[in-house]
């Protein structure tokens, strides 16, 4: 069959298993829409607003579902801005593909309009960056970029698209399918040598991360620390990972890590690390384990070899699939049970918090959330100190999930959620966001209203830049500067893009402005009116100003 080399793309993502692709439309890639126009129902294209917001829908899918999250944007301005998307899907180990238009190859490397040279922009943001050169090979790229984005530690992959490569004729056969890759699997050495380690110890830690876990992995991982007893850390962000509600799940290591998993992980003898990257935040800046022996004894277990001894030389490492290991250990037994018992004791005790001073508390809120949300929720945030309330007040069932970016982007939030609501529209989808954070993407509330996929959006909104203000008043007291914002209307906004909107003005108001969200049948934002008193849950912005303010006083 002759087509053009757009239509060859589309059918052999449809072949691949792709079902919904994300995109501002752009001159560069016209075959691919035309394309598109005929595979409504089994490859739909979610028409965005900015491909920065694009991006983030795609990243997020891709971490949701395990498939990958399809993108599609044009050459240039278009690239740049979804860059920001693949650096989150990068940092977030989330399978994902872009698709960039590109300038003709009869005009390459002139500079011409909008010309990038994406292999080498992309190089060091994502798994694999390549340019089309000939239309046949596009199955031949494509399967690889499929495979490659799923692959060991999963990931983006960043593919050029020449006008010319998608207006050319070809006969070339499309794919047929993906290929079937079954995860590396640890033998039977490496699990002997890793129960003998654990089995040895007086405090083990079981550290995981990574989002590509399927249903049984994550089964049998809980099984074996169960049966272990053995305590579970959760890697920055990836708390969703593991039932929140077994009494070996002990907490998260992430930004603001609680003392007491500090103490835990700086503590324990043995660590046995299953798909974790060993980033700034879960390690509290490298510090918990030294770089690059850690005191500790360390089995770091990963689907590619790349992230073993990247940073911290393990005393075992074991180059898996994190499933595959999982369903591969048995129990181990050991003396251990009251250092589990009260670093689970510790973690309960983390939700408790303070009244917090201003119009709404956001203790009382996230302690009705955790009671009332259903047990498949799907929450979702960018970044700001706003994240404490969904990423350390809420606890993740088995069903529940966190869309939360490892890279801190802000604005990741909103189209997350869109993202989610575009996979699962019959699930709660919740998103937290602060004022600042929700205006680097509030463009694609029209995104959500035009694709029927409408989340309910939590706006917490204190006036300022909330984290800046913090490290502000810590680093250069009472001097303001740069953090206040101004806001607009958010009531009005999300009513003009057609959402159910209400202020909240009051604790008390809460539960039943949510109530009323839920049963919206276009999506819901609630404004919730915080002091920027309340910038953490433990202690007041007066009280960071104050406490700088006198240690200047003390070293003067």
């Amino acid at each position: 069959m002759i087509r053009n080399g757009g239509r060859l793309l589309v059918e052999c993502l449809i072949a691949l298993g792709a079902t919904k692709s994300f995109g501002v439309p752009g001159e560069s890639y016209l075959a691919v829409l035309d394309a598109l126009h005929d595979t409504r129902g089994k490859l739909d294209y979610v028409l965005c607003r900015n491909e920065g917001g694009a991006a983030f829908m795609a990243s997020a899918y891709g971490k949701l579902t395990g498939s990958p999250g399809i993108c599609f944007v044009t050459r240039g301005p278009g690239v740049a801005n979804a860059s920001i998307g693949v650096h989150t899907a990068m940092q977030d180990s989330s399978p994902m593909i872009l698709f960039v238009g590109q300038v003709g190859t009869d005009m390459r490397g002139r500079e011409a309009f909008q010309e990038i040279d994406y292999r080498a922009v992309f190089g060091t943001m994502a798994k694999w960056a390549v340019e089309i050169d000939d239309v046949e090979r596009l199955p031949e790229i494509i399967a690889r970029a499929w495979t490659t984005a799923l692959t060991g530690r999963p990931g983006p992959v960043v593919i050029a698209l020449p006008e010319d490569m998608l207006t050319t004729l070809t006969d070339v056969a499309a794919l047929s399918g993906p290929a079937k890759v079954f995860e590396a699997a640890a033998d039977a050495d490496a699990l002997a040598g890793a129960r003998s380690m654990l089995a040895a110890s007086r405090r083990p830690v079981l550290l995981i991360g990574g989002a590509n876990w399927s249903a049984q992995g994550r089964a049998a991982l809980q099984t074996f620390a169960e049966t272990s007893d053995i305590p579970v850390v959760a890697a920055f962000r990836f708390q969703d990972q593991f039932d929140n509600g077994s009494p070996v799940f002990v907490g998260e290591a992430g930004v603001g890590m609680v003392p007491h998993v500090k103490k835990l992980i700086r503590d324990a003898d043995v660590i046995l690390a299953i798909n974790v990257r060993f980033g700034e935040m879960t390690t509290d800046g490298y510090t918990l384990l030294s770089v690059p022996e850690p005191k500790q004894k360390l089995i770091h277990v990963h689907g590619s070899d790349r992230e073993i001894g990247k940073i911290y030389v393990p005393s075992l490492g074991i180059h898996a699939g994190p499933n595959a290991f999982a369903k591969a250990l048995s129990p181990v037994k050991g003396d251990w049970a009251a250092w589990r018992s009260q670093a689970r004791e510790s973690y309960e005790g983390t939700f408790e918090a303070p009244a917090q001073p201003g119009p709404v508390d956001m203790a009382e809120v996230s302690r009705w959330l955790r009671e009332a949300l259903p047990d498949d929720v799907i929450l979702t945030n960018g970044a700001g100190n706003f994240t404490v309330w969904p990423n350390k007040f809420f606890k993740f069932g088995p069903k529940a999930r966190l869309l939360a970016p490892q890279s801190g982007a802000m604005g990741y939030g909103l189209p997350a959620a869109i993202a989610a609501k575009v996979a699962f529209p019959g699930r709660t989808v919740v998103c937290f966001a602060g004022d600042g954070d929700f205006q680097m993407n509030c463009q694609e509330l029209g995104t959500a209203m035009q694709a029927g996929a409408q989340p309910i959006v939590l706006i917490l909104n204190n006036g300022i830049y909330g984290t800046i203000r913090a490290h502000q008043e810590r680093h250069y007291p009472a001097r303001v500067s740069g953090t206040n914002i101004e806001n607009p209307d958010f009531v009005g906004i999300a009513r003009a893009y057609g959402f159910h909107a209400e202020r909240i003005g009051a604790t008390g108001d809460f539960a039943g402005a949510f109530g009323r969200a839920l049963a919206s049948a276009t999506g819901a934002v609630l404004e919730l009116d915080i002091s920027p008193e309340a910038i953490t849950p433990r202690q007041t912005l007066s009280q960071m100003r104050d406490a700088a303010l006198a240690s200047q006083k003390a070293n003067a």
